[in-house]
């Protein structure tokens, strides 16, 4: 048999090794990407589970402090009552205490506090003043001696017990406190019940299911209403029981979650049904600082870890695709011809000019963002600037305003002082010295308080320094008013100052704390123009780690259209005004890490100034 021409040998044979080499490397590339997108796959799945799981934890850490908040906020309040002598006097039967007064005393503190009930149980386990005691409902004369709460209380001093109502049928919280007479015998229990609808609400808003167990691991507070009171796992017969002996519920309750609840704090992945349907979740939990109780979170994946995943297995297939690609292009262009090396030069040229381009856009919006940082942080100085330079500028237009009253306050003295010169020197001219001592002396007190007005106005406007510092409230208004002295007398104004408190420093800034007394009680002057026997309050009232200043008047009051809008610039009821002095000293207290708000009031306007104790 005759051999094929070596020629056509050789051609066949570099086919054949050619195909081998294209068959290796698809093979190759085929085995790269898919052990490299498992590889890659996983460390992303890890990667987004790991930032998923911070994201759960830090959000179940803020649903717990929220309930905190909610809870100590309501947890002062049975305590404060404990202590009242009008509770303690109608408990002990005394013959002027009057149960309708507690009864709008409780009912007032429960508007206002938002609580669902407060009231009094005797001794005996009646309940003698309730805050529900308008209503059909009302709990007065009801008989409460069984309830775990009313006997924790009365053996322990406190109690705390979640439970639905008797009467209402609500879950809520419980909040129990012993009241004793002045020789220590128990004479009654007050009660503050809590309900959590609203901050159940605000979680059911957040789309992330959120329960609060108790030690027993039965679920108390929730977001959604079908898991109340159902437990974490299986109860045995003897937790079952003891159980709803403490508990007001029905036989149907106590039966577990239709998931189940990791154990640890570490959060983990699971899956759990919601609205009939069964859904990826990412399980966190945190303490709530109330004993036993642990609030768990359950933050939906959305999708996210797989979508990651897909994600990265297509950006290092693509990668990959693009690495093999570039290996067959290298072998393509090694078994090209000479004359196709020129079309493999520009096809590389094109390559790099397309990366110059792309780095050329890069750096253009680099220098962009950085440009645009710089720009942002000029116009944080310069808003920093500007309130500074409108603090500054509302403190001289105070001072303006109370000009007229300060040179009244100085004249008065002035005249005085000439007035005891004259006598002075006439006392000299007989040659009595003894007698002229007395019209000096007046002489040099009336100069000091001259000096004290000048030395004031010079400090209220000199600008304030940016640190913060303990500062003596009473000080500060005695400043204040000595700028406003003279105002209040010519618009006949009568200052009422309640000086019960007369140590309280707070943390701020001396004359900007001045300038805003000043700017409110020059507001409230205004506001009382045309006022029959017109009136300016203050007080000062403590609170735990807060101090309250409060400035109120007889006047008109704030026009309901624009007290939503109060703190807003340019927004005023005066015909001649900018709508600037409540936003600066807005500004300032917050400045101070305190609040400047309106208090509700039936008759004139009621400003009240928070800040921190020092």
């Amino acid at each position: 048999m005759a051999l094929p021409p070596l020629s056509v040998r050789i051609r066949a044979f570099g086919r054949s090794r050619s195909g081998r080499m294209w068959a290796a490397l698809v093979l190759c590339w085929i085995l790269a990407v898919l052990i490299a997108a498992f590889v890659v796959g996983e460390a992303a799945r890890r990667d987004a589970t790991a930032t998923l799981a911070r994201q759960a934890e830090t959000a179940a850490a803020l649903h717990a402090a929220v309930l905190r908040s909610e809870l100590e906020k309501h947890r002062s309040l049975p305590l404060a009552l404990a202590t009242d002598p009008d509770i303690s006097d109608l408990l002990k039967g005394a013959p002027d205490a009057s149960a309708r007064a507690i009864n709008l005393k409780l009912e007032a503190l429960a508007v206002q506090t938002r609580a669902a009930a407060i009231y009094v149980i005797d001794a005996s386990g009646v309940t003698r003043a309730a805050s529900n005691w308008r209503l059909p409902t009302s709990f007065v004369g009801a008989d409460y001696g069984f309830r775990p709460y009313f006997i924790g209380a009365m053996r322990n001093g406190a109690a705390e017990f979640f439970a639905l109502g008797t009467v209402s049928g609500r879950p809520g919280l419980y909040l129990a406190r012993r009241i004793e007479d002045p020789a220590g015998r128990p004479v009654g229990v007050v009660v503050v019940k809590v309900e959590f609808d609203a901050l159940e609400a605000e979680w059911r808003a957040s789309g992330e299911p959120a329960y609060v167990a108790d030690p027993a691991g039965v679920v108390l507070i929730t977001s959604v209403p079908e898991w109340r009171f159902r437990t974490l796992r299986p109860l045995d017969a003897a937790s079952r029981r003891l159980t709803l002996t403490d508990q007001t519920l029905g036989q149907g309750a106590l039966t577990p979650l239709p998931f189940s609840t990791p154990d640890g704090e570490r959060p983990r992945l699971i899956k759990a049904p919601l609205d009939g349907v069964r859904r990826d979740w990412m399980y966190s939990q945190a303490d709530t600082a109330t004993p036993g109780w642990v609030l768990h979170l359950l933050t939906p994946t959305r999708g996210a870890i797989g979508a990651a995943v897909a994600a990265a297995r297509a950006l290092t297939a693509l990668i990959l695709t693009l690495i093999f690609g570039v290996a067959g292009v290298l072998l393509r262009r090694r078994q090209q011809a000479v004359a196709r090396e020129r079309a493999a030069q520009a096809a590389r040229i094109e390559l790099e000019r397309r990366i110059a381009e792309r780095t050329q856009d890069l750096s253009a919006a680099n220098a962009a963002l950085n440009r645009q940082i710089e720009e942002r942080q000029a116009a944080e100085a310069a808003r920093e600037v500007l309130r500074d330079e409108l603090v500054q500028a509302g403190k001289l237009a105070a001072l303006g305003q109370i000009a007229a009253g300060v040179a009244h306050e100085i004249n008065q003295p002035v005249a005085a002082i000439r007035t005891q010169a004259e006598t002075a020197a006439a006392y000299l001219e007989r040659d009595q010295p003894a007698k002229a001592a007395r019209p000096l002396h007046q002489i040099g007190e009336m100069t000091a308080r001259i000096g004290a007005i000048t030395q004031e106005l010079r400090a209220f406007s000199r600008k304030a320094e940016a640190t913060l510092q303990p500062v003596n409230l009473p000080e500060a208004i005695d400043g204040a008013l000595l700028l406003l002295g003279g105002r209040l007398k010519q618009a006949g104004v009568r200052l009422v100052r309640d000086k019960t408190v007369i140590e309280a420093d707070v943390l701020g800034q001396r004359f900007r704390l001045e300038q805003v007394i000043v700017n409110l009680m020059q507001n409230a002057v205004e506001s009382l123009e045309g006022t029959p026997e017109p009136v300016v309050t203050l007080t000062i009232v403590r609170r735990g780690t807060q101090v309250d200043l409060v400035i109120a008047d007889n006047g008109p009051g704030v026009p309901d259209e624009i007290q939503s809008q109060l703190f807003t610039p340019f927004v005023t009821s005066k015909a001649t005004g900018l709508g600037l002095g409540l936003v600066i000293c807005r500004d300032i207290v917050a400045g101070f890490g305190g609040e400047l708000t309106l208090r509700p009031s039936p008759s004139g306007a009621v400003f009240v100034v928070t800040l921190k104790a020092a």
